[in-house]
């Protein structure tokens, strides 16, 4: 086996409009059932997620809040990777108008339109922050913070090697985990530039490019499409 673990991000990936089709959920646990391990890297806050997903169970563990939490679902444990902003700065956004904002444990998240309010607010706290932006979404996490972060941190938990994963995502906030992994996937509904630096493109969007790949990993891991870079 090449390839023993699949890193997959939720929305606009395995979930289509925050949902995951029951088919998606049954290939993954089939991939699961072929011995590999499935990891969920989101950006979305664990409470968040659970409210739209009910199979949480089935990950080995889930990267949250953009790479600054793991979580464990068999054991319940949840590890914070950084340290979250101080208080005030979440003040601050609201004060400067900044109305849909989400505070997590860590992860700061506002909608594109108030960028700039939200670098105005990190200038003036003189806080170490940085945005990482996300289909419309802006999420402010700690430097040196990402999806790769929180997933190089749980392949050493789990002993696998990042040459031995599989990466699938769609938007700008996956590309730092893709970068590290063995092979890179795109669905068909990701971002064109994420498309273009990516091992493989999966005909279908979504969950269907999902059960796609899991087909061909659990067939022949992956030898029989036509990978590009250095996966191949």
């Amino acid at each position: 086996m090449k390839f023993k673990a699949l890193a997959t991000d939720y929305d606009g990936t395995i979930a289509h409009h925050g949902l995951v089709e029951p088919a998606t959920v049954d290939a993954l646990c089939r991939l699961k059932e072929s011995g590999r391990k499935l990891l969920l890297v989101t950006g979305r806050e664990l409470p968040d997620l659970s409210n739209v997903f009910s199979e949480v169970q089935m990950f080995h563990r889930i990267v949250a809040e953009n790479g600054a939490l793991i979580y464990n679902p068999e054991t319940g444990e949840q590890r914070l990777l950084a340290d979250p902003p101080p208080p005030i700065f979440a003040e601050r956004l609201r004060h400067r108008g900044v109305k849909h904002l989400s505070v997590g444990r860590i992860i700061v998240a506002a909608q594109e339109m108030d960028l700039g309010l939200v670098e105005a607010a990190i200038h003036e706290c003189e806080l170490p922050l940085q945005i990482i932006h996300n289909k419309g979404d802006v999420m402010v996490l700690p430097a040196s913070t990402n999806k790769a972060t929180g997933l190089r941190v749980v392949l050493l938990e789990l002993g696998v090697d990042v040459s031995e994963v599989v990466g699938v995502g769609d938007a700008e906030n996956d590309a730092a985990f893709l970068d590290i992994c063995g092979c890179s996937i795109a669905v068909a509904n990701a971002l064109p530039w994420l498309k273009e630096r990516v091992d493989w493109v999966t005909p279908g969007d979504h969950g269907q490019g999902i059960r796609q790949l899991v087909r061909e990993l659990i067939a022949n891991d992956l030898a029989g499409v036509a990978l590009q870079g250095a996966a191949r």
